[in-house]
């Protein structure tokens, strides 16, 4: 029988001693990877361009024994990207993970005739070049050290088709093709490079979209359309995978796309449902 006191025991945490960089850290995703994360033992530094939220995260997990830090950082500028992982080294002496998770829709007209350079070169500026400055400052530092986990934030557009805006689908399908390139280049350093693309999540982003705005109607939507059902995507799942592919659980897991989609993107209903209409 289980000794009483090894049911409380403590959890194990999964990243005692690892220091983390998360971009787009101030909300939604990137917040909930935050408060996982130093739950498990990291120490922290938020990189985001929201700096009333980012501050706000910070002091809600508690800053007490600087677990965590805040670094006004727009991801598409290398300065501000560089600066963010060298406030890392600065304060802790390293980096271990570096999560580019930042990213933002761009126009949500699906139509290829409402896009505009503008809004097509800020997609990728923000999607593909942020994380590509996000994963060559930490390569800087991670090839010295013959260690490191970089992790890159896609999508299930970058699978499935028609379900993104033209701009931002294109962006995420770069972003996986990215994570597949550096883990060979990096692989020979010891840095495992990954990806995690996730289902509908009900972030702030998201809920820009039209019709979306609330959030139990989102999650209403979500779930509706869902192939997977009994259970709701959260910020929280994903922080979940992260944590795993940040770990040295994953040690021999690199060039992974993690599609946390509850099965969607192997699921095309369309040609049953079109059968179920004719005997209706």
């Amino acid at each position: 029988m289980m000794k009483a006191s090894s049911l409380f025991a403590p959890i194990a945490k999964r990243l005692e001693g690892k220091v983390a960089v998360i971009t787009g850290g101030a909300s939604g995703i990137g917040a909930s990877t935050a408060r996982l994360f130093v739950k498990h033992g990291a120490k922290v530094i938020i990189a985001d361009i929201q700096d009333e939220l980012g501050h706000c995260v910070c002091e809600d997990i508690g800053m007490e024994d600087q677990s965590i830090s805040y670094v006004h950082c727009d991801v598409s500028s290398e300065t501000d990207v560089q600066n963010a992982v060298d406030t890392a080294v600065a304060k802790h002496g390293k980096l271990d993970i570096m999560y580019n998770n930042a990213g933002i829709s761009g126009n949500l007209d699906p139509s290829i005739l409402s896009v505009d350079r503008e809004d097509f070169n800020r997609v990728f500026d923000v999607n593909v070049y942020g994380a590509f400055l996000g994963a060559k400052h930490a390569a800087r530092v991670m090839i010295p050290a013959k260690k490191g986990s970089i992790l890159f934030t896609s999508s299930m557009s970058s699978v499935v088709s028609g379900y993104g805006p033209h701009a931002y689908t294109a962006a995420k399908h770069a972003v996986v093709g990215l994570t597949k390139n550096l883990c060979v280049e990096l692989g020979k350093f010891g840095i495992r490079v990954n990806c995690i693309s996730p289902y509908c999540v009900t972030t702030p982003l998201l809920r820009k979209t039209p019709g979306l705005e609330d959030e139990k109607r989102a999650e209403e939507v979500f779930s509706m359309g869902a192939n997977l059902k009994g259970a709701m995507l959260e910020a929280e799942d994903i922080a979940e995978a992260a944590l795993y592919l940040g770990s040295d659980e994953s040690k021999y897991m690199s060039g992974l796309n993690l599609l946390v989609d509850g099965g969607y993107s192997t699921t095309n209903t369309a040609l049953g449902d079109a059968f179920k209409t004719l005997v209706s």
